[in-house]
């Protein structure tokens, strides 16, 4: 009897130590970002790296287990760059009526590059980074977000083709790439079927529809 309280102890205690070494993961991860970014208001000055999980900093939502679940970084007067830690929160999940993480950056000052490694986010729902000041390409990596539902890149920079493997996400309802520079022609299988052309308006290289049957005709990227 007593060994086994002793071995169900020791199990517990392992749980609290991964737990925590998963909390302290993600912490390391979003203390990357606090660093990558410029906040003149000081509304992440609750980001303290010296706590044992990021579940207590405003902006951060977490579940019982202390898993970082949200971010609401939306209209907050923040300027920098996103990093690719973000895509080590693999159990980033947004719990309310069914299980997603939804990513909120709308509306800032982030500049770069969106990093390849959000693609490791598989329970992503919701990426909202529309209104910034983000370039370069749309990583083919985010073909690999199959819970993905909403896709938000309107209003920035971005370049380059519109990844074909995004057309693979037989979840996504929403795509705003309108306002940037994108070039090439719009996919039109799978999702795209149902996405309004007025979505994608605002790219002057964009030359339209792809047509089905024909050679892919991206001559202007």
């Amino acid at each position: 009897m007593a060994a086994g309280a002793g071995a169900l102890g020791w199990l517990a205690m392992v749980a609290v130590v991964v737990a925590m070494a998963g909390a302290n993961s993600e912490g390391d991860a979003l203390s990357a970002l606090r660093r990558s970014l410029r906040d003149p208001g000081g509304v992440l000055q609750s980001w303290d790296p010296t706590l044992v999980n990021p579940c207590t900093w405003f902006h951060v939502t977490c579940d019982r287990d202390n898993r970082v679940t949200r971010l609401d970084l939306g209209n907050l007067n923040l300027s920098g760059h996103l990093v690719p830690e973000l895509g080590k929160l693999d159990h980033l999940q947004y719990l309310i009526n069914h299980q997603h993480w939804n990513s909120e950056l709308y509306k800032n000052n982030i500049q770069g590059m969106i990093p390849s490694e959000l693609g490791n986010l598989k329970n992503l729902i919701s990426l909202d980074l529309y209104k910034n000041n983000i370039s370069g390409t749309i990583p083919p990596t985010l073909g690999k977000l199959k819970s993905l539902v909403f896709l938000r890149l309107n209003g920035n920079r971005l370049t380059g083709p519109i990844p074909r493997e995004l057309a693979e996400i037989s979840s996504l309802k929403v795509v705003d790439v309108s306002s940037n520079d994108l070039c090439g022609t719009i996919p039109t299988s799978g999702p795209f079927e149902h996405i309004p052309l007025s979505n994608f308006e605002k790219n002057p290289r964009l030359e339209g529809p792809e047509l089905q049957g024909l050679a892919v005709y991206d001559t202007n990227c």
